[in-house]
Protein backbone atom coordinates (compact mmCIF):
# COMPACT_ATOMS: atom_id res chain seq x y z
CA UNK A 1 0.00 0.00 0.00
CA UNK A 2 1.56 3.21 -0.86
CA UNK A 3 2.04 5.88 2.03
CA UNK A 4 1.64 9.64 1.87
CA UNK A 5 2.72 9.84 5.85
CA UNK A 6 5.53 11.25 4.17
CA UNK A 7 3.93 14.03 2.69
CA UNK A 8 1.56 14.24 -0.78
CA UNK A 9 3.94 14.29 -3.74
CA UNK A 10 3.31 16.05 -6.57
CA UNK A 11 1.16 13.60 -8.95
CA UNK A 12 -0.66 12.26 -5.78
CA UNK A 13 -1.15 15.85 -4.37
CA UNK A 14 -3.19 16.46 -8.27
CA UNK A 15 -4.95 13.49 -8.06
CA UNK A 16 -6.42 14.13 -4.76
CA UNK A 17 -6.09 18.14 -5.05
CA UNK A 18 -9.58 18.65 -5.03
CA UNK A 19 -10.29 16.76 -2.38
CA UNK A 20 -7.02 18.03 0.13
CA UNK A 21 -8.83 21.25 -0.41
CA UNK A 22 -12.06 20.59 0.78
CA UNK A 23 -11.99 21.89 4.64
CA UNK A 24 -13.28 18.65 5.99
CA UNK A 25 -10.34 16.52 4.61
CA UNK A 26 -7.18 18.57 3.95
CA UNK A 27 -3.65 17.14 3.60
CA UNK A 28 -3.92 15.72 7.17
CA UNK A 29 -7.18 13.84 6.28
CA UNK A 30 -6.23 12.30 3.32
CA UNK A 31 -2.66 11.10 4.79
CA UNK A 32 -5.30 9.37 6.90
CA UNK A 33 -7.67 8.08 3.61
CA UNK A 34 -4.05 6.46 2.28
CA UNK A 35 -3.54 4.94 5.43
CA UNK A 36 -6.88 3.39 5.83
CA UNK A 37 -8.10 -0.51 5.02
CA UNK A 38 -11.60 -0.64 4.40
CA UNK A 39 -13.60 -3.92 3.89
CA UNK A 40 -16.61 -3.92 1.71
CA UNK A 41 -18.23 -6.61 2.53
CA UNK A 42 -20.86 -7.61 -0.61
CA UNK A 43 -19.82 -6.02 -4.12
CA UNK A 44 -23.69 -5.83 -5.42
CA UNK A 45 -25.10 -2.86 -6.20
CA UNK A 46 -24.19 -0.77 -3.02
CA UNK A 47 -20.95 -2.33 -2.26
CA UNK A 48 -19.87 -1.32 -6.19
CA UNK A 49 -20.63 1.91 -5.52
CA UNK A 50 -19.26 2.61 -2.35
CA UNK A 51 -16.12 0.79 -3.42
CA UNK A 52 -15.99 2.95 -6.41
CA UNK A 53 -16.66 5.96 -4.25
CA UNK A 54 -13.80 4.88 -1.72
CA UNK A 55 -10.99 3.97 -4.57
CA UNK A 56 -11.43 6.89 -5.74
CA UNK A 57 -11.28 8.87 -2.33
CA UNK A 58 -7.88 7.48 -1.99
CA UNK A 59 -8.59 4.72 0.38
CA UNK A 60 -5.38 3.34 0.76
CA UNK A 61 -6.28 -0.60 1.02
CA UNK A 62 -10.08 -1.68 0.09
CA UNK A 63 -10.98 -5.71 0.92
CA UNK A 64 -13.53 -6.81 -1.52
CA UNK A 65 -15.45 -10.06 0.20
CA UNK A 66 -18.35 -11.46 -2.57
CA UNK A 67 -19.52 -14.63 -2.77
CA UNK A 68 -20.98 -14.47 -6.18
CA UNK A 69 -20.24 -13.66 -9.78
CA UNK A 70 -21.55 -10.69 -12.68
CA UNK A 71 -24.75 -11.08 -14.40
CA UNK A 72 -26.36 -9.09 -17.44
CA UNK A 73 -29.21 -8.14 -14.54
CA UNK A 74 -26.39 -6.94 -12.63
CA UNK A 75 -25.15 -3.74 -15.15
CA UNK A 76 -28.35 -1.74 -14.65
CA UNK A 77 -26.95 -0.75 -11.16
CA UNK A 78 -23.85 -2.45 -10.64
CA UNK A 79 -21.50 0.48 -11.49
CA UNK A 80 -17.88 -1.47 -11.37
CA UNK A 81 -18.64 -4.05 -14.13
CA UNK A 82 -19.63 -4.21 -18.05
CA UNK A 83 -20.57 -6.86 -20.25
CA UNK A 84 -17.37 -8.87 -20.87
CA UNK A 85 -17.62 -9.51 -17.14
CA UNK A 86 -21.28 -10.46 -17.03
CA UNK A 87 -20.57 -12.94 -20.17
CA UNK A 88 -17.34 -14.50 -18.14
CA UNK A 89 -19.56 -14.75 -15.32
CA UNK A 90 -16.45 -13.37 -13.26
CA UNK A 91 -16.61 -13.57 -9.40
CA UNK A 92 -17.84 -10.00 -8.32
CA UNK A 93 -14.90 -9.26 -6.00
CA UNK A 94 -12.38 -10.05 -8.66
CA UNK A 95 -14.33 -7.83 -11.58
CA UNK A 96 -14.17 -4.80 -8.81
CA UNK A 97 -10.69 -5.33 -8.28
CA UNK A 98 -9.90 -4.76 -11.43
CA UNK A 99 -11.89 -2.14 -12.86
CA UNK A 100 -10.61 0.09 -9.39
CA UNK A 101 -7.12 -0.86 -10.53
CA UNK A 102 -7.89 0.61 -13.83
CA UNK A 103 -8.80 3.95 -12.46
CA UNK A 104 -6.74 3.88 -9.42
CA UNK A 105 -3.56 2.27 -9.34
CA UNK A 106 -1.97 4.14 -6.61
CA UNK A 107 -4.47 1.65 -4.15
CA UNK A 108 -4.31 -1.86 -2.88
CA UNK A 109 -7.27 -3.58 -3.53
CA UNK A 110 -7.79 -7.57 -1.96
CA UNK A 111 -10.52 -9.12 -3.71
CA UNK A 112 -11.75 -12.63 -1.94
CA UNK A 113 -14.41 -14.52 -3.54
CA UNK A 114 -15.64 -15.93 -0.09
CA UNK A 115 -19.46 -16.19 1.54
CA UNK A 116 -18.57 -14.63 5.10
CA UNK A 117 -19.83 -17.06 7.66
CA UNK A 118 -18.73 -17.45 11.10
CA UNK A 119 -15.78 -19.81 10.22
CA UNK A 120 -14.11 -17.63 7.93
CA UNK A 121 -15.40 -13.64 9.06
CA UNK A 122 -11.94 -13.37 11.40
CA UNK A 123 -9.62 -14.04 8.54
CA UNK A 124 -11.63 -11.98 6.13
CA UNK A 125 -11.80 -8.91 8.29
CA UNK A 126 -8.68 -9.35 10.08
CA UNK A 127 -6.71 -5.72 10.38
CA UNK A 128 -9.38 -3.64 8.97
CA UNK A 129 -10.28 0.08 10.36
CA UNK A 130 -13.48 0.35 9.09
CA UNK A 131 -16.69 -2.19 7.87
CA UNK A 132 -19.14 -0.88 4.86
CA UNK A 133 -22.13 -3.12 4.53
CA UNK A 134 -22.75 -3.75 0.64
CA UNK A 135 -24.57 -7.46 1.68
CA UNK A 136 -28.05 -8.60 0.49
CA UNK A 137 -29.05 -10.30 3.41
CA UNK A 138 -29.53 -9.71 7.54
CA UNK A 139 -27.73 -12.93 8.03
CA UNK A 140 -24.27 -11.78 7.25
CA UNK A 141 -25.27 -8.32 8.37
CA UNK A 142 -25.92 -9.67 11.97
CA UNK A 143 -22.78 -11.63 11.75
CA UNK A 144 -21.01 -8.47 10.99
CA UNK A 145 -22.54 -6.54 13.71
CA UNK A 146 -21.20 -9.06 16.01
CA UNK A 147 -17.84 -8.85 14.77
CA UNK A 148 -17.48 -5.46 14.31
CA UNK A 149 -19.15 -4.92 18.12
CA UNK A 150 -16.76 -7.82 19.78
CA UNK A 151 -13.85 -6.47 18.18
CA UNK A 152 -14.51 -2.89 18.49
CA UNK A 153 -14.40 -1.57 14.88
CA UNK A 154 -16.62 0.39 13.33
CA UNK A 155 -18.84 -0.45 10.42
CA UNK A 156 -21.77 0.90 8.40
CA UNK A 157 -25.36 -0.92 7.55
CA UNK A 158 -26.51 0.45 3.96
CA UNK A 159 -29.34 -1.27 2.29
CA UNK A 160 -31.48 -0.48 -0.88
CA UNK A 161 -34.69 -1.69 -2.67
CA UNK A 162 -37.18 -0.07 -5.41
CA UNK A 163 -36.34 3.30 -4.93
CA UNK A 164 -35.92 3.31 -1.03
CA UNK A 165 -32.30 3.15 0.62
CA UNK A 166 -31.43 3.46 4.18
CA UNK A 167 -27.80 3.64 6.57
CA UNK A 168 -26.67 3.81 10.14
CA UNK A 169 -23.81 4.01 11.50
CA UNK A 170 -22.37 1.87 14.06
CA UNK A 171 -19.45 2.97 16.72
CA UNK A 172 -19.03 0.69 18.79
CA UNK A 173 -19.61 2.18 22.74
CA UNK A 174 -21.37 5.31 20.74
CA UNK A 175 -24.00 4.45 19.06
CA UNK A 176 -26.90 1.72 18.43
CA UNK A 177 -26.16 -1.37 16.94
CA UNK A 178 -27.90 -3.19 14.32
CA UNK A 179 -29.44 -5.49 16.88
CA UNK A 180 -30.23 -2.29 18.92
CA UNK A 181 -32.85 -1.09 16.27
CA UNK A 182 -34.06 -4.23 14.73
CA UNK A 183 -33.28 -7.15 17.67
CA UNK A 184 -34.72 -9.48 15.24
CA UNK A 185 -34.37 -10.45 11.88
CA UNK A 186 -37.62 -9.49 9.60
CA UNK A 187 -39.94 -11.68 9.75
CA UNK A 188 -42.83 -12.87 6.80
CA UNK A 189 -42.28 -11.56 3.25
CA UNK A 190 -39.05 -9.53 3.32
CA UNK A 191 -38.76 -6.80 -0.01
CA UNK A 192 -35.84 -8.02 -2.39
CA UNK A 193 -34.28 -6.83 -5.81
CA UNK A 194 -35.82 -9.57 -7.86
CA UNK A 195 -39.55 -9.26 -6.18
CA UNK A 196 -39.09 -5.16 -6.16
CA UNK A 197 -36.72 -3.95 -8.46
CA UNK A 198 -34.36 -1.02 -7.89
CA UNK A 199 -33.31 2.12 -8.95
CA UNK A 200 -29.93 3.05 -9.75
CA UNK A 201 -30.43 6.48 -8.51
CA UNK A 202 -31.74 4.73 -4.95
CA UNK A 203 -28.52 3.24 -4.91
CA UNK A 204 -26.48 5.80 -5.38
CA UNK A 205 -27.87 8.30 -3.15
CA UNK A 206 -27.79 5.78 -0.43
CA UNK A 207 -24.11 4.93 -1.08
CA UNK A 208 -23.00 8.37 -1.16
CA UNK A 209 -24.15 8.60 2.18
CA UNK A 210 -22.65 5.75 3.75
CA UNK A 211 -19.15 6.62 1.69
CA UNK A 212 -18.99 10.40 3.26
CA UNK A 213 -19.81 8.93 6.67
CA UNK A 214 -16.92 6.37 5.97
CA UNK A 215 -14.58 8.90 5.39
CA UNK A 216 -15.32 10.82 8.42
CA UNK A 217 -14.62 7.88 10.58
CA UNK A 218 -11.00 7.80 9.07
CA UNK A 219 -10.36 11.04 8.94
CA UNK A 220 -11.67 11.72 12.25
CA UNK A 221 -11.26 14.84 14.80
CA UNK A 222 -14.04 17.30 13.83
CA UNK A 223 -14.83 14.93 10.77
CA UNK A 224 -15.52 11.79 13.40
CA UNK A 225 -17.79 13.97 15.58
CA UNK A 226 -20.30 14.96 13.18
CA UNK A 227 -21.00 11.13 12.13
CA UNK A 228 -24.92 11.31 12.01
CA UNK A 229 -26.28 8.80 14.96
CA UNK A 230 -29.66 8.20 13.29
CA UNK A 231 -31.31 5.29 10.87
CA UNK A 232 -31.44 7.32 7.94
CA UNK A 233 -33.69 6.66 4.56
CA UNK A 234 -34.88 8.45 1.53
CA UNK A 235 -36.97 7.54 -1.35
CA UNK A 236 -35.83 9.20 -4.39
CA UNK A 237 -39.22 8.45 -5.99
CA UNK A 238 -41.62 10.00 -3.70
CA UNK A 239 -39.04 12.04 -1.83
CA UNK A 240 -39.82 10.76 1.72
CA UNK A 241 -37.53 10.96 4.24
CA UNK A 242 -36.78 9.56 8.05
CA UNK A 243 -34.62 9.62 10.67
CA UNK A 244 -34.67 7.46 13.75
CA UNK A 245 -32.66 8.12 16.37
CA UNK A 246 -29.80 5.60 17.33
CA UNK A 247 -27.03 7.88 19.24
CA UNK A 248 -26.84 5.29 22.01
CA UNK A 249 -27.07 1.61 22.27
CA UNK A 250 -29.57 -0.14 24.15
CA UNK A 251 -28.45 -1.42 27.45
CA UNK A 252 -30.56 -4.67 27.30
CA UNK A 253 -29.55 -5.21 23.70
CA UNK A 254 -28.44 -8.62 23.28
CA UNK A 255 -25.21 -7.42 21.35
CA UNK A 256 -24.08 -4.04 22.97
CA UNK A 257 -25.12 -4.90 26.67
CA UNK A 258 -25.14 -8.19 27.31
CA UNK A 259 -22.54 -8.94 25.04
CA UNK A 260 -24.02 -12.05 23.20
CA UNK A 261 -22.46 -13.02 19.85
CA UNK A 262 -24.89 -15.78 18.66
CA UNK A 263 -24.63 -15.40 14.98
CA UNK A 264 -20.48 -14.95 15.40
CA UNK A 265 -20.77 -18.53 17.38
CA UNK A 266 -23.23 -19.61 14.31
CA UNK A 267 -26.12 -20.76 16.47
CA UNK A 268 -29.08 -21.61 13.71
CA UNK A 269 -27.27 -20.56 10.87
CA UNK A 270 -28.06 -22.99 8.15
CA UNK A 271 -25.70 -24.45 5.82
CA UNK A 272 -27.46 -24.44 3.12
CA UNK A 273 -28.70 -20.53 2.46
CA UNK A 274 -31.10 -18.51 -0.11
CA UNK A 275 -29.20 -16.16 -2.60
CA UNK A 276 -32.50 -14.83 -4.15
CA UNK A 277 -33.14 -14.84 -8.49
CA UNK A 278 -34.89 -18.07 -7.95
CA UNK A 279 -31.62 -19.51 -6.55
CA UNK A 280 -30.44 -21.73 -3.56
CA UNK A 281 -26.71 -21.45 -2.36
CA UNK A 282 -24.70 -24.59 -1.43
CA UNK A 283 -21.66 -23.56 1.30
CA UNK A 284 -21.25 -27.08 3.27
CA UNK A 285 -18.83 -29.01 0.56
CA UNK A 286 -15.82 -27.09 1.31
CA UNK A 287 -13.32 -29.09 -1.36
CA UNK A 288 -11.12 -28.37 -3.63
CA UNK A 289 -12.38 -28.70 -7.41
CA UNK A 290 -10.46 -29.36 -10.24
CA UNK A 291 -12.68 -27.01 -13.22
CA UNK A 292 -10.63 -29.25 -15.87
CA UNK A 293 -11.57 -32.03 -14.72
CA UNK A 294 -15.06 -31.64 -13.53
CA UNK A 295 -15.72 -29.87 -16.85
CA UNK A 296 -14.39 -33.74 -18.73
CA UNK A 297 -17.06 -35.43 -16.22
CA UNK A 298 -19.80 -32.68 -16.94
CA UNK A 299 -19.77 -32.48 -20.90
CA UNK A 300 -22.02 -35.64 -21.54
CA UNK A 301 -24.22 -34.12 -19.52
CA UNK A 302 -24.60 -30.71 -20.27
CA UNK A 303 -23.20 -27.58 -21.66
CA UNK A 304 -19.94 -26.55 -19.47
CA UNK A 305 -17.62 -24.18 -19.56
CA UNK A 306 -14.97 -22.16 -16.58
CA UNK A 307 -12.36 -19.77 -16.11
CA UNK A 308 -9.75 -19.47 -13.45
CA UNK A 309 -12.39 -18.53 -10.96
CA UNK A 310 -15.85 -20.38 -11.60
CA UNK A 311 -17.18 -23.38 -13.85
CA UNK A 312 -20.94 -23.15 -15.15
CA UNK A 313 -22.79 -26.14 -15.79
CA UNK A 314 -26.20 -26.04 -17.92
CA UNK A 315 -28.12 -29.01 -17.01
CA UNK A 316 -32.13 -27.69 -18.28
CA UNK A 317 -33.82 -26.41 -16.31
CA UNK A 318 -30.72 -25.83 -13.87
CA UNK A 319 -27.77 -24.06 -13.84
CA UNK A 320 -24.82 -24.38 -11.42
CA UNK A 321 -21.99 -21.74 -10.66
CA UNK A 322 -19.30 -24.13 -8.59
CA UNK A 323 -16.57 -22.10 -7.08
CA UNK A 324 -12.91 -23.44 -6.76
CA UNK A 325 -13.41 -24.40 -2.80
CA UNK A 326 -16.62 -26.30 -3.60
CA UNK A 327 -19.33 -23.35 -3.22
CA UNK A 328 -22.30 -24.10 -5.12
CA UNK A 329 -25.56 -21.60 -6.68
CA UNK A 330 -27.74 -23.23 -8.48
CA UNK A 331 -30.12 -21.65 -10.26
CA UNK A 332 -33.75 -22.65 -11.48
CA UNK A 333 -35.37 -23.56 -7.86
CA UNK A 334 -35.64 -22.42 -4.57
CA UNK A 335 -36.25 -26.12 -3.06
CA UNK A 336 -33.11 -26.90 -1.24
CA UNK A 337 -33.70 -30.67 -1.82
CA UNK A 338 -33.33 -30.25 -5.31
CA UNK A 339 -30.08 -27.92 -5.02
CA UNK A 340 -28.61 -30.88 -2.81
CA UNK A 341 -29.90 -33.48 -5.04
CA UNK A 342 -28.07 -31.89 -8.04
CA UNK A 343 -24.87 -31.06 -6.22
CA UNK A 344 -24.56 -34.57 -4.66
CA UNK A 345 -25.17 -36.36 -8.68
CA UNK A 346 -22.75 -33.84 -10.26
CA UNK A 347 -20.13 -32.86 -7.87
CA UNK A 348 -20.05 -35.50 -5.10
CA UNK A 349 -21.82 -35.75 -1.37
Amino acid sequence: MTSLTQGIDKQKFERYSRQILFGGIGKEGQERLANARVAVVGCGATGSALASLLARAGVGLLRIIDRDYVEASNLQRQSLFDEKDAEESLPKAIAGARRIASFNSDITVEPRVEDVAPTNIHGLLDGIDVIVDGTDNYETRYLVNDYALKNGIPWIYTAAVGSYGVTMNVVPGDTACLACVFPDTPRGMVQTCETSGILNSAVNVVASVAATEAMKMIVGGKAGKGLRKTLWSFDVWTNEHAEIAAGRPRPDCRVCGLREFVHLAGEGRPHITMCGRNSVQIHEQARPIDFAELQRRLAPHGVVRHNEFVLKFWHEPYEMTLFPDGRAIIKGTTDTGIARSLYARFVGS
